[in-house]
């Protein structure tokens, strides 16, 4: 029988626990001088004494008193190891523990910590008087376990320049200037930058980017919640494949669980919380093979549906109740292709994919006769948040609206920053806290069109989404982390005048005109390398209406095109069917217990240790677990 043994995923960062005893100041003769000292020494896996890392604790006399002990003045030396992961028994660990990306992620964390321990251990001399209280301050704040809820924001698509030219936009909108604006993220105590390559890819898709945050080991491309080992599209080669996720974690410890996508529920991102698929295109039964639903794997929409099931079958001995908020789009994927099953506000003559016959809305009801489902801004508005157990909201067909193009729903859906603050109250019933995630899912969408007005729009109401988690938790208890799966090739361009138009034609410092090319042409501010290019659909606030165009990349003459409108799409110079992915690194932003560990350049993948980090997930996983 499978056992999970949680406790044991926690490698190089478990033994970082020895390094908050005494420091060594208090001497045994301080009158003389004479000081006892006590020197810890984090060791990475590999080390001749600590194969799978750990602490080095060398003990005795500072004769000197020059902060540090000479190997003449140690008296003794201990090792406290982290234990090996052979002796785990559960697969689905094995699949995690003894890869190199979470090996290396923990040791990323690690190290992390010890720089700021080493940093806030430092003499008063050494630290200047205004940073010691801030950074001792959160040193305390980020000690093992100490988050009682974490949330991850993810804006898809959403890379450095996406950032500064919603920034600026969101500026201009408020009648400034613009560039000295910030997001509400822009404003986190701690920042740092993410590598978003794929096992096999350079430049990534967001299933394999979403599964390294989420499980803390990176993957291939268009799989999720499965590691490099797997075959995309081969269902053979999921089982023994499987990762464990933060999400998951936090069922088996007793927190609640939340979803947020402005997107598709089992798109990508959001499927990656919950879902084990060999194709990230298997969102429904329709989608699938012939020969994968033969072979017994499950679509991602009745993964989501039966989580709680599921994941109780995948690891034995433990107890979890499911996630009590999702909140997205996608209908389609749970309704059967049949026209009686249509909701009131289909677009479709047949909203329903699934050729199984099953309604997976009326299972999930079934299955929680606590639980809401709902389909619209009405059905939203009225959740009464103290009594709501547990919602199921499928706000349209397809993906949600962008938030631009929100008001012409049919039957009216929630913002992503009305949605995060609605399932935050819910989820914040439970004492034992929460983990929710969010994802602005078509900022990447708004890209893909070539419409930097929806990509730059859906962004700034991401940021209100983000403001809203900060102003509904306590910043004492809940790390709250911002970043991207990956960017897209958007650039800011040109030598525009401070306040310049973000939407407009570059107008150089000093000129009122705007500036020419060498083709006597003007030309924007914002573009991109590929896509469909030029588009000039005046007032539309839908970028998906360019894909009934035909391509037009290339230079256009832009002298009476009002570049700022909502329908306008910037020109691209390599002519493809849809703008695609960029291969860079993205922003991280973080607040709250542990977000000191977010600095610097990082794999992706790191993000998952140190929400685990923050809110002790495996351990008190384990502890649960062991209580079955």
């Amino acid at each position: 029988m499978k056992n999970l043994k949680l406790s044991l995923i926690a490698l190089a960062v478990m033994g970082l626990s020895a390094c908050d005893g005494d420091d060594g100041t208090n001497g045994t003769d301080g009158s003389n001088g004479v000081n006892s000292l006590i020197v810890q020494t984090a060791l990475a896996a590999g080390d001749a004494n600590c194969p799978n890392s750990g602490v080095q604790i060398d003990s005795g006399i500072d004769a000197d008193s020059s902060g540090t002990l000479e190997s003449s003045e140690i008296d003794s030396t201990e090792y406290v190891c982290s234990p090996g992961v052979t002796t785990v028994d559960s697969s689905e660990l094995l699949t995690n523990v003894n890869n190199e990306w979470f090996v290396e992620g923990q040791e990323e964390v690690a190290a992390a910590r010890q720089t700021w321990l080493e940093a806030t251990n430092t003499t008063s001399a050494k630290i200047t008087a205004d940073t010691a209280p801030s950074v001792a301050a959160k040193s305390i704040a980020s000690l093992r376990g100490s988050a009682k809820n974490v949330i991850l924001f993810v804006g898809d698509g959403m890379g450095i320049s996406t950032v500064t030219a919603a920034r600026i936009l969101e500026g201009q909108m408020k009648g400034e200037l613009g560039e000295e604006n910030q997001l509400s993220f822009d404003k986190m105590d701690f920042s740092g930058l993410a590598k978003t390559y794929n096992v096999d890819a350079q430049t990534p898709d967001s299933a394999g980017t979403m599964t390294a945050m989420m499980s803390g080991v990176k993957t291939d491309v268009g799989v999720i919640g499965v590691d490099e080992d797997i075959e995309r599209g081969e269902c053979s080669t999921v089982a023994g494949n499987e990762l464990v996720t933060a999400l998951e974690l936090a069922e088996i410890a007793g927190k609640s669980t939340g979803i947020i996508s402005t997107a598709r529920i089992t798109h990508a991102t959001p499927a990656a919380t919950y879902a084990k698929s060999a194709d990230r295109n298997w969102e429904d039964v329709s989608d699938m093979p012939e020969a994968a639903v033969t072979a017994g794997c499950v679509d991602i929409a009745d993964q989501l549906v039966n989580f709680e099931s599921m994941l109780e079958a995948r690891i034995s001995g433990v107890d979890v109740d499911g996630i009590e908020v999702a909140f997205g789009g996608g209908r389609r994927h749970f309704l059967p292709k049949d026209a009686s099953f249509n909701s009131t506000d289909a677009v479709s003559a047949v909203e329903g994919d699934r050729t199984d016959g099953r309604d997976l809305t009326a299972e999930w009801q079934t299955n929680y006769s606590n639980g809401v489902y709902i389909t619209d801004q009405s059905g939203f508005d009225g959740l009464n948040t103290e009594t709501t157990e547990r919602v199921f909201g499928l706000f349209n067909e397809s993906h949600m609206q962008y938030e631009a193009d929100r008001e012409n729903d049919v039957a009216g859906e929630p913002s992503v920053s009305e949605m995060t603050e609605k399932a935050i109250k819910i989820l914040d019933n439970n004492d034992e806290g929460f983990f929710l995630m969010v994802e602005s899912g078509r900022i990447d969408h708004g890209h893909h069109a070539g419409s930097a007005y929806n990509a730059l729009t859906d962004t700034i109401e991401f940021a209100q989404a983000v403001q809203s988690a900060i102003d509904n938790t306590d910043p004492e208890e809940t790390l709250i982390i911002v970043t991207a799966d990956h960017g897209h090739v958007f650039t800011i361009a040109g030598y525009p005048k401070r306040g310049n138009p973000i939407l407009g034609k570059v107008v150089n410092v000093g000129a009122d005109e705007p500036a020419m090319a060498a083709d006597d042409m003007p030309y924007t501010t914002l573009g991109y390398t590929n896509g469909l290019g030029f588009r000039n659909l005046g007032d539309e606030t839908d970028a998906d209406a360019t894909y009934s165009l035909e391509i037009a990349a290339g230079r256009q003459d832009l002298t009476d095109v009002d570049t700022t409108s909502t329908g306008y799409h910037q020109e691209a110079l390599v002519p493809l069917s849809s703008e695609t992915h960029s291969g860079e690194d993205v922003g991280v932003y973080a607040s709250g217990p542990a977000a000191l560990l977010v600095n610097g350049t990082n794999e992706q993948s790191v993000l998952y240790h140190i929400m685990d980090f923050a809110a002790d997930l495996t351990t008190q996983a384990n502890a649960a677990q062991s209580q079955e």
